[in-house]
């Protein structure tokens, strides 16, 4: 019995630093709000998707590829219904649709479809979006959690 409650209490540490870490990414991707969409950036002065999700994960000293292509093969998959914040999405948004092409970090999970994204669009830098909305619904590949 005394071994079960100190796996337990080691289990709810290692769950505390987990979600302490993934608030640290959020809060810093959200600070990159209103950032231009720049193609290939890592910095304010403009930043594509992979970039935003560089600086952000860099925050915790995690370092992730630097493609969206890469990142879609790093962590463990997660069913759509199963999706946490801090976990990232993946989109084919150009012509081939198995391609990856685009990728963001989920920020907020309010239920099956209520669930909200942050990513740096090409038309409106970064912003969030809803997972939901008909343009990232259709085009969501997969999602996948790093840690």
């Amino acid at each position: 019995m005394f071994i079960l409650v100190l796996s337990s209490c080691a289990a709810s540490r290692k769950a505390k630093i987990r979600q302490a870490k993934i608030n640290t990414v959020i809060g810093t991707a959200k600070t990159f709000i209103g950032t231009p969409y720049k193609w290939g950036g890592t910095t304010r002065a403009g930043l594509d998707c992979s970039g935003l999700l560089i600086n952000s994960f860099r925050s915790i000293e995690f370092s992730i590829p630097r493609t969206s292509e890469g990142q879609a093969k790093i962590g463990e998959k997660v069913k759509i219904n199963k999706i946490q914040p801090g976990d990232l999405v993946f989109f084919a948004t150009g012509k081939r649709r198995r391609k990856i092409t685009h990728v963001g970090m989920v920020t907020e999970v309010r239920g099956p479809s209520n669930v909200k994204f942050i990513h740096s669009s090409s038309s409106l830098g970064v912003v969030e979006s809803s997972l939901y909305q008909e343009y990232y619904r259709k085009r969501f590949r997969m999602a996948r959690r790093l840690f």
